[in-house]
């Protein structure tokens, strides 16, 4: 790993944010920017800023774009909040909201 981004308590379901982390894992950091651009998901500007984050925690550390790839993608969840609503014969049902932790980590394209 030479650089990563963490974005906690991100209020999207990590089933949905995993959808699109699909499509960048292993890709290079342009590809999956140009990706990111193009797929219509709501979380994907969510995504592209943690992803944006990681390039410049690579581009302090002396790296340019060109050198990196996405080696690793998760999206852990995160805890969920507690809502109610109201249902049929004055009952209440539950609602869980749920939050999401993801973690973008960069390498290099070639290890020497």
């Amino acid at each position: 790993m030479i650089a990563q981004a963490k974005a906690r308590y991100m209020r999207v379901s990590p089933t949905k944010i995993r959808q699109v982390i699909d499509l960048i894992r292993g890709k290079d950091v342009s590809t999956s920017m140009a990706i990111l651009t193009h797929v219509d998901k709501g979380s994907t500007g969510m995504i592209t800023k943690v992803l944006g984050s990681a390039i410049q925690n690579a581009k302090q550390k002396g790296l340019s774009e060109d050198q990196l790839f996405v080696s690793k993608v998760r999206a852990d969840q995160g805890p969920s909040w507690r809502r109610y609503r109201s249902a049929a014969f004055g009952r209440a049902t539950g609602i869980l909201k749920r939050t999401t932790h993801l973690t973008i980590e960069l390498d290099l394209k070639t290890k020497s």
